[in-house]
């Protein structure tokens, strides 16, 4: 681990918000998006990287004097060393622990750069990481430099919940038992704080994504999601929020079912669908390209087919580069 030099640095008051100074090693110059850290509760860290599209997500920090915690990493080794550099300007010190809060390259590929001591996950991770999605084929996205990334597995599982003690405070790592964005969200909960690490079962500003996972899975997810008593949400892409982001994802992935089922009756395909779709205020989120691979799980769940179950992942982008018409934007 070479995070610090192991000394602790006092961590900034509450409201600490500020960009990163970008650009002053070589290796960051090509970070090109606004990246910022904002404090969401007492001693704890939101890695926010705008605009939170394709890849851009956010992670979290919290500095402990005997074990620091990471919440995911960043997609690129050069925007993970970044939130390296932020993690030693709030005292992390070389002993640290992660929690993944699920399997996708924006928010694992950098976990060897950071090297923690262990990586903590929903038991379902491994195996989703095994189907090799870290870095997108070529042509599927504009060009991104990745770095060199080595896929970094998780050495502790759970099932449904796990309870850490990262200082003084109890942290909840929580699976909701369905398939939602993927099969193994997990979202970290800081009950005491009122604090909620949502991973990518949250979109602040971005088009949910459904096609790994479960769109009613998803719509069941919310429904334990809002027992839990919060007060902000760190999405997984976007700016922290409070919990009607989640008011915004249900009226998404319920219009998704009702799209999906009339194509069903209708006999076309999740392209032709979206294709004839007017997205309404939906249009205003970034990556609207997603309502294809969100027809494709739908109408395949509706079809019959399990929550969660494998579907044709290559034909479902396809149909979306001929939706976007040529490569997906991503600016990581």
């Amino acid at each position: 681990m070479s995070l610090s030099d192991g000394s602790q640095q006092r961590a900034p008051a509450m409201g600490h918000d500020r960009v990163s100074p970008l650009g002053q090693e070589p290796e960051h110059r090509t970070v090109s998006a606004m990246i910022h850290v904002e404090e969401v509760g007492d001693g704890i860290f939101a890695f926010i990287q705008r605009d939170g599209s394709w890849y851009l997500n956010n992670a979290g920090i919290i500095p402990e004097r005997k074990l620091s915690y990471f919440v995911d990493s960043a997609a690129t080794v050069s925007r993970t060393k970044v939130i390296i550099e932020e993690a030693r300007r709030l005292g992390v010190g070389d002993r640290v622990g992660m929690i993944a809060t699920h399997h996708h390259g924006d928010h694992t590929n950098g976990n060897a750069t950071i090297d923690p001591t262990f990586i903590v996950a929903h038991a379902s991770v491994p195996a989703e990481m095994a189907q090799g999605f870290a870095v997108p084929p070529p042509g599927l996205f504009n060009d991104v430099d990745w770095g060199e990334i080595v896929v970094r597995q998780p050495d502790v599982v759970f099932e449904r919940e796990l309870d850490l003690q990262i200082g003084e405070r109890l942290v909840r790592v929580l699976h909701f038992g369905r398939p939602a964005h993927t099969l193994g969200d997990a979202v970290v909960y800081f009950p005491q704080d009122h604090v909620l690490f949502a991973g990518d079962l949250a979109f602040n500003g971005g088009t949910p994504f459904a096609l790994m996972g479960s769109v009613q899975g998803w719509l069941d997810t919310l429904v334990a999601l809002r027992a839990l008593e919060v007060t902000v949400v760190v999405p997984g892409h976007g700016d922290p929020c409070g919990m009607d982001v989640f008011d915004g994802i249900e009226r998404y992935l319920r219009f998704v079912l009702e799209l999906a089922g009339n194509a069903l009756r209708e006999g076309v395909s999740p392209l032709e669908a979206a294709l004839n779709t007017d997205l309404g205020d939906f249009a205003q989120w970034h990556d609207s390209e997603r309502i294809v691979g969100n027809l494709h799980r739908a109408m395949a769940e509706l079809s019959g087919a399990s929550p969660g179950s494998p579907i044709n992942i290559q034909t479902a982008f396809v149909d979306m580069l001929k939706y976007n018409g040529g490569p997906l934007r991503c600016f990581a």
